[in-house]
């Protein structure tokens, strides 16, 4: 009898343990799974535009992607999620540009032009640093710093130079970074304490300008000649980044983005980086490009986590700076600028950052060590120069040319369409920069003519090769706005409205490819992001139109309504 009523309790139990499960898994299923329907859901995962009815999410994953009637029957307690009529796609994964840079624009003045800023003068500029003095508060002695100059956009049609920085802060050390991030201009203090005289030479891979007849600086260096002003910058400023990245972790997030990207990282910078993760602070995902001075260094450090997320931050691979800036006139080309160049006297094609040399050693070192190289190169005679370096180390290595090491050229802003044919031939890929067709299209005609200016970021002969091509902003640059992105591939429109190369408009649907698809395959992250399938981390933005069903005049005034990250809504526009 005491055998009977013991096995009775224990059948009993077991069964209220498995009832107090069950429980517990539908409540559990209740709280975490969204079924999302009733609008425009473009899964990026097909040849062509494909919808589904319905998405559920998981567990932070893509569970199902299908009918609505299906998703229901076999998730009849998820809470749904009415998008009335919205459009939901991949989250956006951001294929180039400076997350550290766009926080410590936080703590310099703003030079950009309109658009994007206010300033049409040198009058401005130095109106604008002068009051950023004296309502900051900043002594006399401290750095002052600024960004976004763009002389092409100026009504004087030309640099600043140091006098006329000295007639309004004579007492403060002055470095204004251009647009492109490849120049700037200092004034005497500034000089004076990076030691830049007369007697200065000119450092390999840069230039520093020079007053009129005359050995003595002009406040301009550009390329390798501002490193020391850069290097200073951001010591300066990396210690107030952990204040700034909550606001720029948001910006992210509101322009639709669920991956970033900080595209030349130093060792602190990663340290940094690496600490937020911890600490449990990224809401998104984030991947560096550590810098190509410290390459040996960085391979020998088992703590950094190359390529493998930990905490929602990596180091994906290693950045060169091949060559300049083409608004700039110091990328490298193999046909002269058609306009006058600061600093050249004649035949000036720019110049490459680096030795033939130096790149051949970089190329073997990161390829014999497997880490992905993502070089800066602007300009076909610096293209020349990387597939060139790209041949030798696979030569030296002994390694196949079209191995699958998902080398990125950075801009290829210039590329010539051989260039192309060999980028497919080596298993080498694009990331173009279409918004230049925009804010510099029309400086790009007049400085290098419409032959090689309408070849710009030509993502139309890319997808005919079936390169798996990506577009960015490389904000700071320019704004860090996806939609925008899409807006100048397909329409290349300049601030005058000339259509910059119109054999190149790439059609909505390749333009949305470039920050979904083909930058989750050039990060090797294919099988995790970039479309909507099951299975895939449920990273989502939802648009308040379909950039596949407006014109095309109108894309860019889509707007971001919510941006979700593996299931948790990171971003909602009120």
């Amino acid at each position: 009898m005491k055998k009977i009523i013991y096995l009775f309790l224990l059948v009993t139990v077991s069964f209220s343990c498995k009832d107090a499960e069950k429980k517990s898994e539908t409540k559990t299923t209740e709280s975490s799974t969204q079924l999302f329907y009733k609008g425009e859901i473009l899964t990026m995962a097909t040849k062509k535009a494909s919808y589904a009815e319905a998405l559920v999410e998981e567990d932070g994953k893509i569970a199902f992607v299908g009918s609505l009637k299906e998703a229901e029957e076999k998730y009849p307690h998820a809470k749904k999620i009415d998008l009335k009529g919205k459009t939901l796609l991949p989250g956006f994964i951001d294929p180039h540009s400076h997350f550290g840079m766009v926080s410590n624009t936080m703590g310099q003045v703003d030079l950009n032009s309109p658009p994007v800023g206010e300033v049409k003068t040198i009058g401005d500029v130095l109106q604008k640093i002068k009051a950023y003095k004296t309502e900051n508060k900043i002594p006399d002695g401290e750095w002052i710093f600024g960004w976004g100059y763009d002389e092409s956009q100026l009504k004087e049609k030309r640099h600043l130079h140091k006098k006329e920085i000295d007639s309004v802060l004579p007492d403060n050390p002055v470095y204004l970074v251009h647009t492109s991030g490849h120049m700037g201009v200092a004034n005497s203090n500034a000089l004076e304490k990076m030691n830049i005289s007369a007697a200065t030479k000119n450092p390999e891979g840069g230039s520093i300008a020079r007053l009129p007849n005359s050995k003595e600086p002009a406040g301009l260096v550009q390329e390798t000649a501002m490193y020391p002003f850069m290097g200073t910058m951001l010591q300066i400023l990396q210690k107030k980044q952990a204040d700034y990245f909550e606001s720029t972790q948001e910006k992210y997030a509101s322009n639709g983005i669920t991956t970033a990207q900080d595209g030349m990282t130093d060792r602190n910078a990663i340290q940094f980086f690496q600490s937020q993760a911890d600490a449990g602070k990224f809401k998104i995902d984030l991947m560096a490009l550590a810098g190509y001075t410290e390459l040996e260094t960085n391979l020998k450090d088992s703590l950094i986590n190359w390529k493998t997320y930990k905490n929602r931050f990596k180091v994906q691979g290693t950045k060169i700076i091949a060559d300049g800036s083409p608004q700039g006139k110091t990328a490298f080309f193999t046909e002269p600028f058609l306009t006058p160049v600061d600093g050249c006297e004649s035949d000036c094609k720019g110049l490459p950052s680096l030795s033939q040399e130096t790149l051949n050693d970089l190329f073997i070192l990161a390829y014999k060590n497997e880490n992905q190289l993502f070089i800066h190169s602007n300009g076909d005679a610096s293209m020349d120069m990387v597939i060139a370096a790209h041949e030798n180390a696979c030569k030296e290595l002994d390694q196949a040319l079209d191995k699958d090491r998902r080398t990125i050229v950075i801009h290829s802003q210039f590329v010539r369409p051989d260039q192309l044919e060999t980028y497919r031939k080596y298993n080498i890929e694009p990331s173009f920069f279409t918004n230049h067709a925009y804010f510099w299209g029309d400086v790009h005609v007049e400085n290098l003519g419409k032959e090689r200016a309408y070849f710009l970021s030509p993502i139309a002969s890319a997808e005919k090769l079936g390169l798996k091509y990506t577009n960015h902003s490389d904000a700071t640059v320019t704004p860090i706005d996806p939609i925008f992105t899409i807006w100048t591939a397909v329409n290349r429109s300049s601030r005058t409205g000339e259509v910059i190369g119109p054999d190149e408009r790439a059609t909505p649907y390749q333009a949305l490819k470039a920050i979904t698809t083909h930058a989750a395959y050039e990060f090797f992250e294919e099988d995790r992001k970039g479309s909507l399938e099951k299975g895939k981390l449920a990273d989502f933005v939802v648009l308040d139109k379909n950039p596949l069903k407006v014109e095309p005049v109108k894309i860019k005034k889509i707007q971001v309504l919510q941006t979700i990250k593996e299931g948790n809504t990171v971003y909602k526009r009120d």
